[in-house]
């Protein structure tokens, strides 16, 4: 696995892991005095993870494209 691709992955997993502690711990988000709710957390941590899962399989697969 590409160092990179390493890096990429656990970046993604970090960010996965914020989302989770906000959820987790009921942390309040205000922006410009806009409370943003819990569901983009929810959402971000599925797409996050997802991310990252994709990324670690295809690095795993053993095949390369040719160009």
């Amino acid at each position: 696995m590409r160092p990179a691709t390493l890096l990429t992955c656990l970046f993604l997993c970090l960010v996965a892991a914020g989302h989770l502690l906000r959820i987790a711990l009921n942390i309040d988000v205000t922006v410009d005095d806009m409370a943003i709710p819990m569901w983009p957390s929810v959402l971000a941590v599925v797409v996050t993870i997802g991310l990252a899962i994709g990324l670690w399989r295809d690095a795993h697969t053993g095949q390369r494209a040719v160009m």
